[in-house]
């Protein structure tokens, strides 16, 4: 099993956000949790990221979560849209992936999904007899903390995209 060090999710449902943000907060807070474990303390809080994101009363686009954030972090930093090998990579090397499951805009209406619509930092993975195995930071819950769940893979795939998120400069 690989598993990124140190990291610390959030509820979306914790009291510091607005409460009007909060059921489409998952967008907002996995950046948050992700530019956390990066710069440990930014200072910058979820509902900022809420406004400078573009989230929605029905979520945060992926478009918008990858062109926002490239312009709030800026040249030193890469934000891109990834497939799983490279989201495995990005996890050897330490770093949180952001992941969107998306059965609506992906068409996939049928399904049988882990969720039907949610943004979650992927922290690690494993590779198991039943395939590979996904482990996410669910955002928490109506008075419950986020916590770490394992997601097969496999059933999920067509509604799922990665973004990874990485400094490419050295900090002066």
């Amino acid at each position: 099993m690989k598993q990124v060090k140190g990291f610390r999710g959030k509820s979306q449902y914790d009291d510091e956000i607005d409460k009007r943000f909060q059921p489409s907060a998952c967008g907002p807070v996995t950046a948050f949790t992700i530019l956390r474990h990066h710069l440990l303390d930014s200072g910058i809080r979820v509902n900022d990221l809420y406004r400078m994101l573009g989230g929605t009363r029905i979520g945060l686009f992926k478009w918008r979560f990858i062109h926002n954030l490239r312009k709030m972090l800026g040249s030193g930093w890469s934000v891109a849209e990834c497939g799983v090998v490279d989201m495995k990579r990005e996890i050897d090397e330490g770093r949180p992936v952001a992941a969107k499951f998306d059965k609506w805009f992906a068409f996939h209406w049928f399904g049988n999904y882990a969720f039907d619509y949610h943004w979650v930092p992927v922290i690690g993975y494993k590779e198991t007899d039943n395939g590979l195995v996904l482990l996410i930071h669910d955002n928490g819950g109506r008075k419950r903390e986020s916590r770490i769940r394992e997601i097969a893979y496999e059933p999920n795939r067509p509604i799922l995209s990665f973004i990874k998120i990485r400094k490419t400069t050295a900090e002066k």
